[in-house]
């Protein structure tokens, strides 16, 4: 455990030594630890109990032993300490995590930062154990095909599930794919372990667990379905049709800004704290969560701690990524042309602020879907406080570097769907412009901007006179190219901003409206 003179305000209380394993979940990093992790804890703190509310119908008694009751609604509770969490790292450098949580019996310190500058501290004891796959890949495979484990869940980032953007498919001849086909019960990825495991649970009459994606992306259930059953269709054709019938893949909505941890975080927390914490977590304090309520094997009593359980989470997807990340693309992007090096410098420009809510109110609301609920002008309101928050420190950098698996997910769609019924794309024509003349790596002082994305090599081309070079990039803008309209208005908005400059398009763009 992080260790610090008296944690007695800030460790759990609960017994630790008495979790098991009720959630695998592929892909620690910093935001699952800020948000699920975090989400659990919540509930051991409370002592709620297992399983789900009578009323949800996910908490109904199985025939496998699983222990996924209806204790939650039967006023019966537990103390919820078998919806415990062990992580699965599958990659390289998540032996640095391995090593990290081990060496601090798998807690870890979860700061909220908040705008007056005052931080809020608690050890965070949910995550009671962690496999590096590598070290063992049949100690995971075994953890996963346990009847106790009944959510495998994913944050692999938005790019991890191996699927072409412009065509929706699972990428077949991406290395991983194959190999886990040819060999699928020494698997290598986050698909194949899945795989391999539910054929496993198949074979043992075991419930199938079920799988919750919480990466940042529109309809992630459905997206890890696709990812799932394109890798067992690979071996297993008739395991594939199995698995697509039977295993549930929920959609959500998560949202926490959660910066890289620096060695300053690490350092304020021993200095004002005195706890050593080896990679602590630091975040906003705004953390929001919709769930689609598809737990066949149980789930735990989430809606008890304010996660939203739901019917459809595709009006609070859209709602999300398209006006929150949208905002985080456009201020990453202007702010990065002109120098800036963090999301709060960029929200407090008036130009860019003011740029990012034309964009919002012209383009992305009209075509957003009714939200229940949300008054999204308040949510939009909401959006500029939190990226305002300078204890945050969120850079442009971090934001930046979601371009290519962002932008075709974030604001591309919107641009689709102001093209299909006639709408505005000058803005969002814009943002893409911009962001072309950014990845070129100086910004408009001649100073170098850092880690640009790897299209550069597209900007270069279109500096060079080859003008529809970076949107002829089909994994980001599809066909988009070939689109007589947002042809022409990008090359427009390209022209403007080689010789107006970023400030000067902006405001010129806000009047133009």
């Amino acid at each position: 455990m992080p260790t610090t003179p008296d944690l007695s305000t800030l460790a759990p209380a609960y017994d630790r030594s008495a979790i098991t394993t009720g959630i695998v979940h592929i892909g620690v990093g910093g935001f699952h630890r800020a948000h699920q992790a975090m989400y659990i804890d919540r509930l051991m703190r409370e002592g709620l109990g297992s399983g789900a509310p009578d009323s949800t119908g996910s908490g109904a008694p199985d025939s496998t032993g699983s222990g996924a009751t209806a204790g939650a609604g039967s006023g019966a509770p537990s103390t919820c300490l078998d919806w415990g969490i062990c992580g699965v790292g599958l990659l390289p450098g998540d032996a640095r995590m391995r090593d990290a949580l081990a060496s601090q019996d798998h807690t870890y310190t979860l700061t909220l930062k908040h705008s007056d500058g005052h931080h809020e501290s608690t050890v965070i004891g949910s995550i009671h154990d962690y496999l590096f796959a590598p070290d063992d890949p049949q100690a995971v495979l075994r953890l996963m095909s346990e009847p106790a484990t009944r959510i495998v869940s994913l944050t692999v980032t938005e790019g991890g599930y191996n699927i072409d953007d412009a065509t929706g498919a699972f990428r077949t001849e991406s290395d991983g794919a194959r190999h886990d086909a040819a060999r699928p019960h020494e698997p290598t990825t986050a698909f194949g372990y899945i795989v391999e495991a539910l054929r496993r649970r198949r074979e043992a009459g075991t419930i199938p667990f079920t799988v919750m994606s919480c990466d940042n992306l529109p309809g992630n259930g459905a997206v890890a379905r696709t990812a799932v059953v394109g890798q067992a269709r690979l071996a297993d054709p008739e395991l594939a049709a199995w698995i697509d019938e039977h295993v549930s893949f929920p959609n959500c909505m998560v949202d926490r800004i959660t910066p890289i941890t620096t060695p300053r975080d690490i350092d304020e927390l021993r200095r004002e704290l005195g706890i050593v914490d080896a990679w602590p977590v630091v975040c906003e304090p705004f953390a929001q969560w919709v769930l689609e309520d598809d737990f066949p094997a149980g789930r735990p009593p989430y809606e008890r701690v304010g996660v939203q359980m739901v019917d459809d989470v595709v009006p609070y997807e859209l709602m999300k990524l398209r006006l929150l990340n949208a905002s985080h693309q456009g201020l990453a992007h202007w702010g990065r042309l002109l120098g800036m090096t963090y999301g709060h410098e960029a929200a407090a420009d008036a130009d860019i602020s003011t740029w990012v809510r034309a964009y919002l109110e012209r383009e992305a609301l009209p075509r957003l879907l009714p939200v229940p609920g949300i008054d999204l002008t308040e949510y939009v309101d909401t959006l500029f406080k939190r990226f305002t928050n300078a204890a945050i420190a969120d850079t442009l950098e971090r934001l930046a570097f979601f371009g290519p698996s962002g932008m075709p997910k974030f604001v591309v769609p919107t641009v689709r769907d102001n093209l299909t019924v006639g709408g505005s794309i000058r803005l969002g024509a814009a943002m893409c412009a911009a962001w072309s003349l950014g990845v070129l790596g100086t910004d408009e002082n001649g100073e170098r901007i850092p880690r640009v994305d790897d299209l550069r090599p597209l900007a270069e081309r279109q500096e060079a006179g080859d003008e529809t070079a970076f949107i002829s990039n089909t994994e980001i803008f599809g066909d988009l190219a070939g689109n007589e309209r947002f042809r022409t208005t990008y090359l427009e908005e390209l022209a403007a901003l080689r010789s107006q400059g970023s400030r000067s398009r902006m405001r010129a763009l806000v009047t133009e409206g």
